[in-house]
């Protein structure tokens, strides 16, 4: 790994930890990168190194830490079942604050990435926190329970064809209630940006990569 853990205050004080790394070369702004519901584990650790590879500085927060601090979990059934029942017990109430504490560590203009539970974070982020330039959102599940909120930010949302937990038909229900969305799907199914997934599908998760990354760079001015 090339960054260190840091200490993160949020506005009612409490400290969650959060994985940093400097950006290299010329600076393309800030990313907050939102963990799996595996938590921010060697996968997400290794997504943040090569985002500064690519000039951003990165904050991987861990949101996870007002329930179970410094929760890590591997890819197998174990892992899975402990993942969720600890994502179960987090409140978006926390999250949101906890996010924020990440945005204004980073100088502007800041973005936000996120995955599995954290793509459905994003787009809590992308409608409630401030200071968001813009977010990429990879297959979150749960953000079929927040259609009634709008993104403050302009943000794309990425999902797999063949994913048995988050079906085309919820992703019909986003873009039914959004019809101005970029709403990008890939012959894939879930988890399909990590290598440490079966679903891992390298053709889709170069394509979504660029993707996010070209749409950053559309949008790299800090905002209001």
């Amino acid at each position: 790994m090339k960054g260190e853990d840091f200490r993160l205050a949020s506005e009612d004080g409490f400290a969650l930890s959060a994985y940093h790394v400097e950006a290299e070369g010329e600076r393309r702004g800030g990313l907050v990168l939102i963990q799996e519901i595996f938590g921010v584990n060697e996968n997400i650790r290794a997504l943040a190194d090569s985002f500064a590879a690519d000039g951003f500085e990165v904050v991987a927060p861990s949101l996870y830490d007002r329930v179970q601090p410094g929760f890590r979990a591997g890819y197998d059934p174990d892992g899975i079942q402990a993942g969720l029942q600890v994502a179960k017990a987090v409140s978006w109430e926390t999250v949101v604050p906890d996010l924020q504490a990440a945005i204004d560590h980073l100088e502007p203009p800041v973005f936000t990435a996120g995955y599995c539970w954290g793509g459905s974070a994003t787009w809590i982020a992308a409608c409630r926190n401030h200071g968001l330039t813009a977010a990429s959102s990879f297959y979150g599940r749960l953000i079929t329970q927040h259609l009634d909120e709008t993104p403050r930010c302009p943000i794309i949302l990425h999902f797999g064809e063949h994913d048995h937990t988050i079906p085309l038909s919820e992703v019909d229900k986003i873009t039914d209630a959004h019809p101005r969305l970029r709403v990008f799907t890939y012959d894939a199914g879930h988890g399909f940006f990590s290598d440490r997934r079966s679903d891992y599908s390298a053709e889709a998760s170069a394509l979504a990569r660029r993707r996010t990354l070209k749409f950053f760079e559309k949008w790299n001015v800090a905002p209001d």
